[in-house]
């Protein structure tokens, strides 16, 4: 995996260091959205909530990741397909999110039905999430 983390990183033109690989660590590991509370937990105190919040920050300016809103209003982050880049995030999916489990799930191949705007209203990001019951829990 340690290969793999120094690719990521390479690709979003993002240095190496011990943090940055441990934190996509936790996304490869965990494969749903998570929280800056729950990288704190994996983490078990080994890095202080500044350097995971900067850290979150440059996974999101590189396009390494994307913010996922849910029904309590916490910011969680997932890792983004392919699509993302430093320029452009391109995320018009469907979150889903589990009402047993809890979990956040990005539903890549479910897009966002197009919304027609009104006149002078101008689109810069939508999010759409769906709550109910994940196939590991029905």
């Amino acid at each position: 995996m340690n290969t793999q983390i120094k690719q990521i990183l390479k690709d979003h033109s993002l240095r190496h260091t011990q943090g940055r690989a441990d934190i996509i660590s936790v996304f490869l590991n965990k494969n749903v959205a998570i929280s800056h509370s729950d990288i704190e937990a994996e983490m078990d105190s080994q890095y202080d909530r500044v350097t995971i919040y900067r850290t979150l920050k440059s996974f999101l300016e590189k396009g390494l990741i994307h913010k996922v809103l849910d029904d309590t209003g916490t910011m969680h982050y997932a890792l983004c397909d392919d699509a993302c880049s430093e320029v452009e995030h391109q995320h018009d999916h469907i979150h889903f999110k589990c009402n047993n489990c809890g979990e956040t799930t990005c539903l890549e191949n479910v897009h966002i039905p197009k919304v027609s705007l009104p006149s002078g209203f101008s689109y810069e990001e939508s999010n759409y999430l769906i709550t109910g019951t994940c196939d590991k829990c029905n």
